[in-house]
């Protein structure tokens, strides 16, 4: 979405009077008996405009100062206040064009990213019963963190262990800006604690991997050919389907072409476990094309927060020290119970922090 600079500037201008009316409401709640949430969520909206709108006020500074520059280097006078005044006048024109290429990418990335419904998949990786009760861990860490933000979620597939477990699940999370607060989450989470059945007390180290697909919409993945799908029905098994398997209520959908499986066994009709299969199917194809097209571009650029490279490890969970680091930006936590109990914006916010910054330094 690529706007002419007059209709890009007009847009700021609009953002601008947005911050001074959220300035004011706030000063007028402060002063008598506030509504706790309107405060709330006049304050967030205040924060998320402040760096744009910083930006597009040093912009209008930057802009006056070259034109005053400019002027004195045209009038008569000395001639080296003038040659002064056209070096300064380059100088601010430049400054000038900068600040316009930062603007176009923040206005960029608040337009472009993605405000859909998305699904995220919890696996466990090494570390054997540890790492499955670790993905039940995450998956109600995030649902937590879900409602606290006013997000609906919906389960679409579990497969548990008799241990009580899970070698993985799939979800969907809804609602206004979904993507922005999870795709941060792709990658390898470490997780560091006794486990309840170490009788000597020792550490141990175990994996899960969490991927955050946007569910794709029709023109990004148009409807898959039915000669691609192999569905097969049968009778859901293991604990997570002694409610349901009574009929042959379970699907399993291969697409032929990518080899990819997906199974959905949760739901007691056979219509709506084919329907999450396809959902989690899609949304995994889109993630395969994007993956794909990533690859192709240069090393830099797929080292950045939330490529969705889930290779390197990104969180370590440290249960004995209550500590939390993100390696990403190097922040580090010590109220991990505060955490796991869906207390996570303050890490959120320190990724999107870090990513504004990078996307505005990037040329």
């Amino acid at each position: 979405m690529q706007l002419p600079r007059e209709q890009l500037l007009e847009q700021l201008a609009q953002l601008d009077r947005r911050y001074l009316d959220l300035e004011r409401q706030l000063a007028s709640s402060a002063g008598g008996q506030p509504d706790r949430q309107t405060y709330q969520t006049l304050g967030k909206e205040l924060s998320e405009l402040r760096d744009i709108v910083l930006t597009y006020r040093t912009l209008l500074r930057v802009e006056y100062d070259a034109k005053e520059a400019e002027a004195l280097f045209h009038a008569q006078g000395d001639l080296e206040m003038r040659e002064l005044a056209k070096e300064e006048a380059v100088s601010l024109r430049q400054q000038q064009t900068d600040l316009l290429a930062q603007l176009e990418r923040a206005w960029l990335e608040r337009h472009q990213t993605p405000d859909r419904p998305l699904i995220i998949e919890i696996r466990a990786g090494t570390g054997g019963l540890e790492a499955s009760l670790f993905v039940n861990d995450l998956y109600r860490m995030y649902t937590k963190y879900a409602a606290k933000l006013g997000l609906t979620t919906e389960l679409m597939h579990a497969q548990r262990t008799e241990a009580g477990g899970l070698k993985e699940i799939a979800f969907s999370v809804k609602g206004p800006e979904a993507w922005q607060r999870f795709k941060f989450e792709s990658g390898v989470h470490r997780v560091q604690r006794v486990p309840e059945t170490e009788a000597q007390g020792r550490i141990h180290t175990s994996t899960v991997t969490v991927a955050v697909l946007p569910e794709p919409e029709e023109i990004e993945l148009p409807p898959l050919p039915a000669k691609d799908l192999q569905i097969d029905v049968y009778r859901s098994t293991g604990a997570g389907g002694q409610s349901v398997n009574t009929t042959d209520s379970a699907v399993r959908i291969r697409h032929l072409p990518s080899g990819l499986v997906v199974t959905c066994q949760d739901e007691r009709s056979q219509l709506r476990n084919k329907e999450k299969a396809m959902r989690v199917l899609r949304a995994r194809l889109l993630d395969q094309m994007q993956q794909a097209h990533q690859a192709q571009l240069a090393s830099d650029r797929r080292k950045q927060v939330g490529s969705g490279d889930r290779s390197e490890k990104i969180r370590t969970y440290n249960f004995p020290d209550r500590r939390i680091t993100d390696h990403r930006i190097g922040m580090t936590l010590h109220k991990l119970d505060m955490v796991m109990e869906g207390e996570l914006q303050e890490l959120i916010d320190a990724l999107i922090a870090d990513e504004r910054a990078k996307t505005l330094g990037r040329s």
